[in-house]
């Protein structure tokens, strides 16, 4: 059996499963209260004992536990802030799709069929639906990048009422600020390249529309280059160098994210300058970066799901929004394309990696 603990999840690859605490209802334990039992002695056990079992949350994600890991730990730090943890009083149920969009109502089905305490619906709004649709009743804690009243999920974000909270990164808002600083960094842009998934509601309804007015104010051509599967994305790399791209925006995505290398690899391998929305792309080889942290938006869920854990209804707690955002800045990968980072950009850089 793996091991728990935040250094080392238990995690599943492919379907979701549940360890319990070995201290609480383990097979030693049984066998001492059957005997116990047998005897006629069950009073003499504390009644706290025998009441007592771990609470149980269940971790929604499309992505991949590998990928996936540096977040998990940072879920973890924050359940420990309010005195929870892994393998000792709290046993997490890891559900990931792998990338794959429509294993997600069945991982929920699963969590809610087995009566997990809270469900973490970590992959935008694809999985918190998903979570929904499997239970009206468990309290959901998300990560969204779309804005959750918009998009029906919460009633407002003082009060989201029924049983889903979380966090709204705002992603779509900060793509004008990207293709911004895009153009900043490519001196000369005419032509930029939009990869987003096709199959991710908010890259059609938020996205795209967002970038399209963006372009068009600053007199720059657009191609939207779409990718539903791993398949997909070099085609749209050989798409956008047809066009003669001179740079890209990668659209925010739960899949893009659990595929950030193979992306940073293309754009690479055809010489795109590109901007993503988290520092992990850029840590990857990736060019510049401009969002919110997401390890400190999974801590924050993380307290969330214990203040749940200890009572607190999720109609209660606010929607949060983060309020600052940073500008991560890959010089090498500047130097292999070419390019020049200007003196600007370098001192609003919260990160630069060399």
């Amino acid at each position: 059996m793996p091991a728990n603990g935040p250094s080392a999840p238990p995690f599943n690859h492919q379907v979701c499963y549940f360890e319990p605490d070995d201290s609480i209802g383990s097979g030693v334990a049984m066998k001492r209260r059957q005997f116990l039992q047998a005897l006629g002695l069950t009073a003499m056990l504390p009644s706290v004992a025998l009441a007592q079992q771990p609470k149980k949350i269940g971790f929604l994600s499309v992505s991949s536990p590998d990928v996936h890991a540096p977040f998990v730990a940072a879920f973890n730090e924050g359940l420990k802030v309010t005195g929870f943890v892994e393998g000792k009083n709290l046993a997490i149920e890891y559900c990931w799709a792998e990338g794959q969009f429509d294993r997600l109502p069945a991982l929920a089905a699963d969590l809610a069929r087995d009566r997990v305490d809270v469900i973490a619906a970590m992959s935008g709004d694809v999985s918190i639906r998903a979570a929904i649709r499997a239970s009206s009743t468990i309290p959901i804690v998300f990560i969204t990048g779309s804005d959750p009243v918009q998009t029906g999920l919460v009633a407002s974000l003082g009060r989201p009422g029924g049983n889903a909270t979380g966090f709204s990164m705002i992603a779509n808002e900060l793509m004008a600020k990207r293709l911004e600083l895009l153009s900043e960094l490519v001196p000369n842009v005419g032509t930029i390249g939009l990869l987003v998934n096709p199959n991710y509601h908010s890259a059609t309804a938020g996205t795209i529309p967002l970038v399209q007015k963006a372009a068009s104010a600053k007199g720059i051509q657009l191609h939207v280059l779409k990718a539903a599967e791993e398949g997909e994305f070099e085609p749209a790399f050989v798409s956008l160098a047809r066009f003669k791209g001179d740079a890209l925006i990668v659209g925010t995505d739960p899949f893009f994210s659990s595929r950030r290398e193979r992306i940073v690899a293309l754009a690479s391998r055809y010489s795109i300058p590109a901007i993503y929305e988290w520092e992990e792309f850029v840590t990857a080889g990736g060019l510049i970066s401009y969002g919110a942290s997401l390890p400190f938006l999974y801590r924050e869920a993380g307290i969330y799901v214990g203040q749940i854990l200890k009572g607190a209804k999720p109609a209660d707690l606010p929607i949060q929004q983060p309020t600052n955002f940073e500008l991560v800045i890959n010089i090498k990968a500047a130097r292999a394309l070419g390019l020049t980072v200007p003196p600007s950009l370098l001192t609003a850089a919260h990160k630069v990696i060399e």
